[in-house]
């Protein structure tokens, strides 16, 4: 479970993320879409406890992220964008590090290493060198490691960027899998993946939330939007444009 309370965060004199409220539970994937730089990584980086937020907070998995971040830390899968992996080491050799950095027992990381190559689709290319791999696979390698320990809270920024179809296929599959039992919470830019595999969504624009509820829900609500030059277009679509444009602008100094 995820419940952010009024979180804030400041650069300097933008406020990045301004007064975010919401839950995510489990049972279903919970997305988080907003266009590029409307606050989305700032929030997860939040709720990951590797910012400290301005004003505000959030329980994460029953434990506050102000005041209990270590808590925080040992619940939760954490995939950031474009995750820095050490390409000096071979993928087998990394998730066993990252399993024992994360506090797993000796008898347990094989298993839980095992497990991850396996839901990724790993098993080809463990023994290789992570700097030898394509951008997909390095981006399945960083989810590997999100779900080793089995967390009960999964943090995803854009796990679906650098793959191909296929890959996009697969791992959609599984985040639906995962939700049954724990809380997924994904961030995205793209509509279509929104629609396709997140049953609640959180929109943001301008680093404030716009919007709530389920994708048709929100679409209903906004039923008589125009599109961005006055067209018809489609459910969601409509709506996102609409809470976009009136969202605020991203980077709006402080009063």
């Amino acid at each position: 479970m995820i419940e952010a309370r009024g979180l804030c965060r400041d650069f300097g004199r933008v406020r990045a993320v301004d007064e975010v409220s919401f839950t995510a539970a489990p049972g279903v994937v919970t997305g988080f879409l907003g266009p590029n730089g409307a606050g989305k990584t700032t929030t997860l980086r939040l709720l990951a406890t590797f910012l400290a937020p301005a004003a505000g907070t959030a329980v994460v998995a029953g434990f506050d992220v102000v005041r209990a971040p270590l808590e925080v830390r040992r619940r939760i899968g954490y995939l950031p964008e474009n995750a820095p992996l050490p390409g000096e080491l071979r993928v087998s050799e990394y998730l066993r590090m990252r399993a024992e950095v994360k506090g797993i027992g000796r008898g347990g990381v094989r298993r839980a290493v095992g497990e991850a190559l396996e839901r990724l689709a790993l098993g080809s290319v463990e023994r290789r060198l992570i700097g030898d791999l394509s951008r997909g696979y390095r981006q399945r390698v960083g989810l590997a490691d999100a779900l080793l320990g089995d967390p009960p809270v999964l943090l995803l920024d854009e796990p679906t960027g650098n793959l191909d179809p296929e890959q996009v296929r697969r791992v959609r599959e599984l985040l639906g899998e995962l939700s049954r039992e724990r809380t997924v919470f994904v961030s995205t830019h793209l509509l279509a993946e929104a629609e396709r595999v997140c049953g609640a969504l959180v929109i943001v624009a301008g680093g404030r939330v716009v919007a709530t509820g389920t994708p048709a829900e929100i679409a209903s609500r906004h039923a008589g939007s125009p599109g961005g030059e006055g067209e018809a277009v489609p459910g969601l679509e409509r709506a996102f444009l609409a809470l976009a444009a009136g969202g605020g602008r991203v980077g709006e100094g402080r009063p």
